[in-house]
C-alpha cells in the first residue's frame, strides 16, 4: 500500500494510541461540549501531554472544535465534536456493529446501545 493511500493515511492517523478513545468520550456527550479535565477523568491512564497532543491532532484534522472559556479564572479548554466527528461515529457505529455480528459474542455490548460506548 502506498502511503500516500486515502486509506492508509486515514488508518496512520486514526490508529494512534487514544484518538478513538478520546473521540468516542466526546460523542458520549451528546452534543455537549467537555472540558480537558472531564476527558482526563474519563481516560486515566493517558497523560496530560499526550491528552493534550491528541486533541490538538483532532482539531488540526478537523475533528473537533476548541473553544476557551476565559470568563472564568483559571481559563477552561471545552471540546466538541465537528461535523466531520459526528459523522465519523456513524462509521465506528457500524464498525461495532460488523464486530458483534462476525468477531465477538458480547452480550453487554450487543444492544448496540450500551452503556459504556453508547453507540
Amino acid at each position: 500500500m502506498h502511503s500516500n493511500c486515502t486509506v492508509y493515511k486515514t488508518m496512520d492517523f486514526l490508529g494512534k494510541r487514544w484518538t478513538l478513545l478520546i473521540l468516542l468520550e466526546l460523542y458520549k456527550g451528546r452534543e455537549e461540549t467537555r472540558r480537558f479535565s472531564e476527558l482526563k477523568g474519563k481516560l486515566p491512564d493517558i497523560t496530560p501531554k499526550m491528552l493534550s497532543s491528541r486533541l490538538k491532532e483532532l482539531e488540526r484534522e478537523g475533528m473537533i472544535e476548541h473553544t476557551i472559556d476565559d470568563s472564568t479564572k483559571p481559563s477552561k479548554s471545552m471540546y466538541t465534536l465537528t461535523q466531520s466527528g459526528k459523522e465519523f461515529m456513524a462509521v465506528i457505529g457500524d464498525i461495532k456493529s460488523w464486530a458483534l455480528r462476525w468477531k465477538f459474542d458480547d452480550p453487554v455490548c450487543g444492544s448496540l446501545e450500551c452503556k459504556d460506548c453508547q453507540l
